[in-house]
């Protein structure tokens, strides 16, 4: 979750985007970027699409930012955005294949925008923790898009339940009741790993 103390800053750089101030956009752009790209690309794993996408959401918000009027914070707002459009993205991506787990980016496990807990591992451990995030991330694509988008927005980014909600424009149950069975099925797939 974005920094708290950044709030009242995020609220005066939005007020100058919608004057027509640039310079402020590009600074919410750097700011939000490498949490949407986290959320971006768990749901994707494909940078390609990631990038595509990225520019897609910082587009449509740009042009949208004068209709936000502030009644959630900017970056409930900006997720929104961003959910929408990779939900969509996702829908129009199976139209079009069947999706496969062999077409996912080989190199997530050394994305630094996926939760790098490598860095830490010592070197008899790297092999495993490869392995964990390669599944994980296996895992994760088995879910369905709505399922993925919860759990990437909660165990991942760390939203609360009402701040998914609120982005998803669900009830805080229907949020639970996702996380839960989303959990179940992880845990299902990820069996082996867990003892």
């Amino acid at each position: 979750m974005p920094d708290e103390n950044h709030n009242e800053n995020d609220q005066e750089l939005v007020r100058l985007a919608q004057e027509g101030d640039t310079a402020a956009f590009d600074r919410l752009v750097v700011k939000f970027s490498p949490k949407l790209y986290g959320l971006v690309y768990t749901m994707t794993s494909n940078r390609e699409d990631t990038h595509d996408l990225l520019q897609d959401i910082f587009a449509k918000a740009y042009r949208s930012i004068k209709k936000f009027r502030g009644k959630s914070a900017f970056y409930t707002w900006l997720y929104s955005i961003a959910t929408n459009m990779t939900l969509n993205h996702l829908r129009k991506r199976k139209r079009r294949q069947t999706s496969s787990l062999d077409n996912l980016d080989s190199g997530i496990q050394n994305d630094p925008a996926v939760i790098d807990i490598t860095h830490q591992a010592n070197p008899r451990h790297q092999t495993n923790v490869n392995e964990l995030q390669k599944k994980l991330n296996e895992a994760l694509q088995t879910l369905s898009d709505d399922h993925r988008a919860v759990v990437t927005m909660f165990d991942i980014q760390g939203l609360r339940h009402a701040e998914i909600g609120k982005i998803l424009n669900v009830s805080e149950g229907t949020v639970r009741s996702r996380l839960y069975y989303a959990h179940k099925q992880l845990q299902v797939h990820l069996s082996e790993f867990i003892h």
